[in-house]
């Protein structure tokens, strides 16, 4: 009886043990009761794309939303555009998951006013791309590789996963102070609008580029470049 009891007793304890220790895991695409009481809001209800339009208001025929994914597409596209937040944003963080085609290359750009042709003029971008398989047909400098803070910051560590496989991305602007983080690493750390950050813009790639990373604000772009790349769970919270 005793021998019974207490072998009831051991699997009740490995049961309530390991609902302790495994993670709550949550839908896709929605927000935790404490997200929601801790000011997150979605950018992405896995059917829809209404928190979004395209840069400009342009035409295009390359996103679309399938299985509770946001895709764009690589082929069968004849017009492109970024896609870009309906509301704009100074200080945030934002967490969202992606992944990409072999070879493909994308980017999360913000603090994007749209008064030039494109959203990396005068948007600031966290590189997304399959670092490996984009090195077989084109070497990648450093500050191109994913979680760079690209042309200007390199990835402190590279931390992607396989193409194919997901990625998580937290996003932090917080006035001047800037970080990314890629699958819980710190992938890069720097202040904006610095002596530093004003040396590195001028004797880079936005040497000719007067209006990149000077607004405090604006919308958040999702790039298309080339399509291949997918996003979920994408939420953002007012700093």
């Amino acid at each position: 009886m005793h021998h019974k009891l207490s072998t009831v007793m051991a699997a009740f304890l490995v049961v309530a043990l390991f609902c302790f220790f495994t993670p709550v895991q949550t839908k896709d695409n929605t927000l935790t009761k404490d997200e929601k009481k801790n000011g997150w809001t979605l950018l992405f209800d896995g059917k829809s794309t209404n928190s979004w339009r395209t840069y400009k208001n342009l035409p295009d025929n390359s996103w679309e939303v399938v299985g509770g994914e946001l895709h764009c597409k690589s082929e069968g596209v004849q017009q492109r555009a970024d896609l870009v937040t309906k509301s704009q944003y100074g200080s945030f963080e934002l967490d969202l998951d992606w992944k990409v085609d072999k070879a493909a290359n994308s980017g999360i750009l913000y603090h994007v006013q749209e008064t030039h042709a494109g959203s990396y003029e005068t948007g600031p971008e966290y590189q997304l791309i399959d670092d490996v398989g984009y090195q077989e047909k084109e070497k990648l400098e450093d500050w191109q590789k994913s979680g760079a803070d690209y042309a200007m910051h390199p990835p402190l560590h590279l931390a992607a996963n396989p193409q194919g496989t997901y990625n998580h991305t937290r996003l932090i602007v917080n006035g001047s102070h800037v970080e990314h983080w890629l699958n819980g690493v710190k992938v890069a750390d720097f202040e904006a609008w610095t002596a530093d950050w004003e040396k590195l813009k001028t004797s880079g790639k936005w040497k000719d580029y007067p209006d990149y990373g000077v607004a405090k604000t604006g919308v958040i772009a999702l790039q298309d470049h080339g399509g291949g790349i997918w996003f979920k769970n994408i939420k953002i919270k007012k700093l």
